[in-house]
């Protein structure tokens, strides 16, 4: 006679297939050099198909028509797979494919993969992915409002525009920030931004220093922490270039304000390094590109061991955004999430978008999964065919 523990074991839950769709037409402004163009796509919506009628979403930060390619070469791996175990599915994907190489497309691709994975397993346990991570800390946390750097007085304008919908904490980053190689200009867009944020606001500045051919150094980078200080700036990301890393460590070291980086690595083992020689304050993985909420989850606890603080980078959509905030609620010291300002593929594909409460803080869903649902016809708008997604 079986046990009742064995027989509430839940049977497994088949994949069956895994489509991609990618974004275009409103793709935020990026401030690269490249700039983004409507034709292109960076972001793709993930969805993974099982034989028991559950479906789970993810995001991926990067061309949606690089991610229908992965999903070819990934099928035979996952196929038939048991959609309840993310981290043992997503770790094979990982460890069969590093022919192919580690860290690009397919490690972006898996990303949305692992994200839909819990998605599902937290759909057919009834829990959300903050639980199932172990725990609740909070159910809300603040988010900071994402900006593209602007000349001053635009850049004024922009963020007084964002306060008045209720933010209360921005991140200013790229554009022209640096790259006018005006250290005057630098430090006017700084004040207009912080004469608009507002003294009890939060403000944190991204030099983008990922960006093609990236023009300055660290000594450009330790004047530009001296001026940042006097603005009260909670963090300067990205200020040198992404792999130098001995320079992050000797500027964390001088740097009056902390130092934030490391979007750009993906898998948790890129993360040792830069956590072992101290080199940064702040560690941002993004979830839609580092492996998925698997990795993200295992980089964040290794951090908080080296006391380090984990706050995920989110340039991304609504469901990298849900991924986020679960993340948020199962950490003892997450306090921020980023919040892209403005962008259609966060506020304008969820059949119930995310509201600000009077604070300008979001509450982290209590739901099944990540605790979101895509509206089918609004994602229309922004991918050729929706409807595999859905069948």
């Amino acid at each position: 006679m079986k046990s009742k523990q064995h027989a509430a074991v839940l049977p497994p839950v088949r994949i069956t297939r895994i489509e991609a769709a990618p974004l275009f037409g409103e793709s935020p402004k990026g401030g690269w050099s490249a700039e983004i163009r409507p034709q292109d796509s960076i972001h793709a919506i993930v969805a993974v198909h099982t034989d028991q009628g559950i479906t789970g979403y993810g995001s991926v930060f990067t061309d949606g028509r690089l991610v229908q390619a992965a999903l070819k070469v990934l099928e035979p791996l996952f196929a038939g797979e048991n959609a309840l175990e993310p981290e043992r599915v997503t770790e094979k994907l990982h460890q069969n494919t590093f022919w192919m190489g580690r860290g690009g497309t397919l490690t972006h691709a898996i990303s949305g993969i692992d994200i839909a994975l819990w998605d599902i397993l937290g759909k057919a346990t009834g829990m959300s992915v903050g639980r199932l991570l172990g725990g609740v800390y909070r159910n809300r946390v603040q988010p900071y409002c994402s900006l593209l750097m602007e000349e001053p007085k635009a850049m004024h304008d922009v963020i007084a525009s964002f306060r008045a919908k209720g933010f209360t904490a921005f991140k200013i980053g790229w554009g022209p920030f640096g790259r006018g190689l005006d250290t005057k200009l630098d430090e006017a867009i700084v004040r207009a931004a912080r004469e608009a944020a507002g003294e009890k606001s939060r403000l944190f500045v991204d030099a983008g220093a990922s960006d093609a051919h990236w023009p300055l150094g660290f000594k450009w980078a330790k004047r530009t922490a001296e001026m940042l200080k006097d603005y009260d700036v909670g963090w300067f990301e990205e200020p040198v270039k992404p792999d130098a890393i001995e320079e992050y460590a000797e500027l964390r070291r001088c740097s009056p304000v902390p130092i934030a980086g490391c979007e750009v690595l993906t898998r948790r083992q890129a993360f040792i390094p830069w956590l072992t020689r101290g080199a940064v304050d702040i560690v941002q993985p993004d979830v839609t590109k580092v492996g998925g909420i698997s990795e993200q989850r295992r980089i964040a606890w290794m951090a908080y061991d080296f006391g380090v603080k984990y706050i995920g980078h989110g340039w991304n959509t609504a469901l990298g955004v849900a991924a986020d905030l679960q993340m948020a609620s199962a950490f003892p010291d997450v306090d921020l999430v980023e919040f892209i300002g403005g962008s259609a593929y966060v506020d304008g594909i969820l059949a119930e978008p995310f509201v600000l409460d009077q604070e300008g803080w979001l509450s982290i869903p209590d739901r099944p999964g990540l605790g979101v649902g895509i509206d089918r016809d609004k994602l229309a708008r922004y991918t050729p065919d929706p409807a595999p997604l859905f069948a």
